[in-house]
């Protein structure tokens, strides 16, 4: 993992201003919007009441929530000392405001694949979403989901335990050929054909008033996501 100064990372610390040429690469940590609703992509240690019983996902309206963040990395032993340090340096927060973030997501490809930290992300590459939180994996299956009985997404397994189910592919709308942040994109479970998706319908009891988050197979406006929050790894000159 590159060990360098922060300068280089805070540079990439994009806010919604800036965010048009942002290429998001593996190591960085984000929240995932939903176009339609807004919400951020959020898991939590709440587990489903029924179908797998595993560790539930859902939408959160609140931008400010501290369980929404994925990160996209590669040694995350590591990335966690270092956006404590980057975000400290470049943003002035705590790192019990970021890093503990329920919507914080690690971005990392599957572990039998050559990309590196700082690699930048092709439309169709093939990604994992780890949960900052609790290191789970974002994971789907066929289990139903609990509101509407689509597919069921949740986090599941850990550092030493994934599997297909936590594959995505990453599809980028438009003309794009590398994921940037301000890009609209849609996440396809390999083992399902699922695309990540959401709607308007909330929880009443497991997470009130957060919106169900499942796979449905067919495309649709209301499986589309963006890049938002994060910091935004720079990119590696490959070697």
């Amino acid at each position: 993992f590159d060990q360098g100064s922060p300068s280089s990372a805070s540079a990439s610390a994009a806010s919604s201003s800036s965010s048009q040429n942002v290429q998001v690469t593996y190591g960085t940590v984000l929240k995932l919007m939903h176009e339609k609703t807004k919400i951020r992509l959020h898991s939590h240690e709440v587990p489903y009441g029924s179908g797998s019983g595993q560790q539930s996902v859902t939408g959160f309206p609140n931008v400010d929530d501290s369980n929404s963040y994925w990160v996209l990395p590669l040694y995350l032993a590591c990335l966690i000392f270092r956006i404590n340090f980057w975000f400290n340096d470049a943003m002035s927060v705590s790192s019990s405001d970021y890093i503990w973030d329920y919507a914080l997501q690690i971005v990392r490809p599957p572990p039998d694949t050559s990309a590196k930290q700082g690699d930048t992300i092709p439309d169709g590459a093939i990604i994992r979403l780890q949960h900052m939180r609790t290191r789970k994996w974002l994971h789907s299956h066929l289990h139903a989901s609990p509101i509407s009985g689509n597919l069921e997404v949740s986090c599941f397994g850990g550092e030493s335990e994934s599997d297909t189910g936590d594959y995505w592919r990453l599809l980028i709308e438009g003309s794009g050929k590398t994921w940037k942040q301000d890009q609209r994109i849609r996440l396809q479970h390999i083992d399902t054909g699922g695309y990540l998706h959401s709607h308007d319908k909330k929880y009443a009891r497991i997470a009130g008033g957060q919106q169900e988050v499942c796979g449905v197979r067919e495309k649709r406006a209301d499986n589309v996501w963006l890049a938002a929050e994060g910091v935004y790894l720079p990119i590696t000159e490959s070697k």
